[in-house]
């Protein structure tokens, strides 16, 4: 950010005079920021030991390991064309190098693919931060960036190898290039409003609904620039086209077909309501639950901090994308987390006030008190949202959910010790990991779960009636040696499991309270008893 040469300061091309006198007050470089970033993003990365979702696992690291080793599921999604393979292989790439280095034991698959991504993570933090800096000046920026690194659902999510989570690293480094989003759009350079659409253009390339946030900042770059010609024939249509072409031919390549995987995810998501079979929710949820649970304790911090710093340009945004969102019927905390790291910048607008406020303060009382620089409120503050998200933040990564990826990891280890022939998960569908993290080319089968229209999927028959499906499943299967179920359906299946020569062998703690089905506090794994 900050270059000297001969003892001066050179001016960063892509700032106006403002922004650039705002920027030489940081005492931070950006090497410094993104340093501290990385160590702190890492140590996230590995104290994630819980399951939140399986897009995680399914959508990205199965594909990838499918890529990279040759075995692995592919979900119906990839069946019907509506995922691009642009996402998975950046991590089937990651897989490849790590055999040539002969790394591929089960721990670094386990672990490799979120450090992957916490560098990600960690660039994303450092662009909210030249961000803010640009746009509010140092005072803000810290605490933008303390409050992205405190922020609860930022740790619990963000070094998560989701497509969300990338596409959120791309907005922050996209807003950062975009003239429209800073205050004097006029006086910055076209090369950077490039970059700006190239990586405008890779997050729609990843997530489609991507769109959804950069149509507003293209329309309002349409409308403030002076340059709109050159802005659609020479930068939108050329840099997206470009980017449009390479995903298009990497799809080719994998499919072995030409396949327009936005048409179809558009057809899906959006004209036929296809996302709804996984559940939906009131229109307002993410304004009354989902993403005021997500900014959790710094809520009426960024709502203090909207109205202060009153740069509607930004806030727009957030409600713009929560707005458009609200309309699907399918809705999930990780749809908005692009959203979220700019929602934080504002609390970090109120919290700089406090300082501002405390340090004028100071500035009075200096003669009395010189040591006296931060006022109870500033700290009251800190503390609250410390303690408050720290808590939330450690049982979320640490203990919620995490029985599915411990049960796993186990199979792992026990098939490289050749203990496990072959596993059967009696769950709902997509419960676990799968061949990522088992890394082992062994039969396993879990339960279908495939939208159909009028027909329940395997997954849902079971849930309804656990024995009768099992004692018809069992007519047909191949004998496997381990099976994998919750507690909750295991005091149903013990007679049925026992009847078929299958014994407990190790029980893992998954969680405390129910999130959408029964509680289903453990998971347990049972074997043959010749096993």
């Amino acid at each position: 950010m900050r270059q000297r040469k001969n003892g001066s300061s050179l001016k960063h091309p892509n700032l106006s005079e403002a922004e650039e006198k705002s920027q030489k007050k940081s005492p931070y470089s950006s090497k410094h920021v993104f340093a501290t970033c990385l160590g702190f993003r890492m140590l996230n990365a590995l104290l994630i030991q819980t399951y939140f979702n399986p897009d995680e696992h399914w959508q990205a690291l199965e594909v990838a390991h499918r890529i990279a080793f040759g075995y692995g599921h592919l979900t119906w999604e990839w069946e019907e064309g509506i995922r691009s393979y642009l996402h998975p292989m950046m991590f089937a790439l990651f897989y490849k190098l790590l055999a040539l280095l002969g790394l591929d034991t089960p721990w670094v698959m386990i672990k490799a693919p979120r450090l992957l991504q916490s560098i990600f993570a960690a660039a994303g933090d450092l662009y909210l931060y030249k961000l803010s800096l640009v746009l509010f000046g140092d005072g803000v920026a810290k605490w933008a960036l303390f409050s992205q690194l405190a922020n609860w659902f930022m740790f619990f999510c963000f070094s998560r190898t989701f497509s969300n989570s990338l596409e959120t690293v791309l907005t922050l480094v996209g807003l950062y290039y975009w003239p429209s989003m800073r205050s004097s759009s006029n006086k910055v350079s076209s090369a950077s409003r490039k970059w700006g659409v190239t990586l405008a253009a890779l997050a729609c390339a990843i997530r489609p609904t991507s769109a959804i946030i950069w149509v507003y900042v293209g329309l309002l770059e349409l409308y403030l620039t002076h340059e709109r010609l050159r802005f659609i024939f020479l930068e939108l249509i050329p840099i997206g086209s470009v980017v449009l072409g390479i995903m298009c031919l990497l799809d080719r390549l994998m499919y072995g077909s030409w396949v327009l995987v936005p048409l179809n995810f558009l057809k899906f998501n959006f004209l036929s309501s296809g996302g709804d079979y996984y559940g939906t929710h009131k229109w307002h949820w993410y304004f009354t639950q989902g993403f005021t649970v997500m900014l959790f304790s710094f809520l009426p911090f960024c709502v203090d901090g909207i109205i202060k710093s009153k740069y509607w340009k930004l806030s727009g945004l957030v409600l713009w994308v929560l707005g458009l969102y609200s309309i699907l019927g399918h809705k999930e905390f990780r749809f908005v987390l692009p959203v979220l790291p700019i929602s934080l910048i504002f609390a970090g607008y109120s919290l700089a006030s406090l300082e501002e406020r405390s340090y004028k303060n100071d500035e009075r009382k200096r003669s009395s008190c010189i040591c006296n620089k931060w006022s109870s409120r500033k700290h009251f503050a800190i503390f609250f949202l410390l303690a408050s998200n720290i808590p939330m933040a450690l049982y979320m990564s640490l203990v919620h959910q995490r029985g599915t990826e411990d049960a796993m990891n186990y199979l792992s280890k026990e098939a490289a010790k050749e203990k496990v022939k072959s596993i059967l998960f009696l769950m709902p569908c997509h419960a676990t990991p799968y061949y990522s993290t088992l890394h082992y080319n062994l039969p396993m089968r879990f339960l279908d779960c495939t939208p159909s229209k009028g027909t329940p999927a395997e997954s849902d028959r079971f849930m309804m009636d656990p024995v009768s499906f099992a004692e018809d499943f069992a007519k047909h299967w191949s004998h496997p040696s381990h099976i994998l179920l919750f507690d909750s359906e295991e005091r149903h299946l013990k007679d049925f499991l026992v009847s078929h020569s299958f014994r407990e062998v190790r029980r893992f703690f998954h969680a405390h309270f129910k999130v959408d089905r029964d509680l289903q506090a453990s998971v347990v794994v049972y074997a043959m008893t010749d096993t």
